[in-house]
């Protein structure tokens, strides 16, 4: 009789358990959405998000492996040293091997001594580290849901501002409560008028939609978009999952 109620309990767990998993599936399933604001901070309207690309998987291992490969890309390696070998100076030994009493050498371009070469010392290489386009790809995907888990995602229908003065783009910050935030600004296209209205502003960062890498997705407090770059990078990352 124990054995049968044990076996009902375990039964009636594993339903729940399913049925608990089942609706957070329906619940995952169900569109998203954010608000667009405008360039005053108003809300416009709402925009559903692509649920192929914001499925909520995030690989942190994968992010570290983009950023690692694209920082080491950034060096240039040419970091030099002069070996023994390499270093200018007499290849006569100083003095005779024994009867002065000071320590044997054999040259002066040794490394024990000062001006010498250097033993084991850096010589120009590459540190280019090759990364699969589509781990990129998914990098970045990954990168776009961690933004969307943290609430770091602002969206605006637009961003002509039909000046290129510094202070004109710092009204819109203010507006947009992001004033001395660090942003990474996403667009659709570079536009001269916004490229000098931004970059003398401390923490904010432009970028182009077709462009933007894991890095610059993850290295800032807000990451802001426009409706045309939102759309952009959806289609960047389709391209790879299709």
């Amino acid at each position: 009789m124990e054995k049968k109620e044990i076996r009902k309990k375990s039964a009636k767990s594993t339903k729940t358990t399913k049925k608990k998993v089942a609706k957070k599936t329906v619940a995952a399933q169900k569109s998203l959405s954010l608000p667009v604001l405008s360039i005053q901070g108003k809300e416009i309207e709402q925009i559903e998000l692509e649920k192929k690309v914001f499925d909520g998987k995030i690989s942190e291992a994968l992010i570290h492996q983009a950023v690692v490969a694209y920082l080491a890309n950034q060096r240039k390696g040419l970091a030099s040293t002069k070996s023994r070998g390499e270093v200018s100076g007499s290849n006569a030994k100083p003095w005779r091997q024994k009867g002065t009493g000071r320590a044997r050498v054999g040259s002066i371009r040794s490394p024990l001594w000062r001006g010498g070469g250097v033993t084991f010392g850096p010589k120009p290489r590459s540190y280019y580290k090759e990364l699969p386009q589509k781990m990129k790809t998914m990098a970045l995907k990954s990168a776009l849901n961690a933004k969307l888990r943290d609430k770091e995602i602002l969206i605006l229908s637009d961003l002509n501002i039909g000046s290129h003065k510094t202070k004109d783009f710092s009204k819109i910050l203010k507006s947009l409560k992001l004033d001395g935030v660090k942003i990474r600004l996403v667009v659709g296209k570079l536009e001269s008028d916004l490229k000098l209205a931004t970059r003398n502003i401390k923490k904010v960062l432009l970028a182009k939609a077709s462009d933007v890498h894991t890095k610059e997705v993850i290295d800032c407090k807000k990451l802001v978009l426009t409706k045309s770059a939102l759309k952009d990078m959806e289609e960047r990352v389709k391209k790879c999952l299709s």
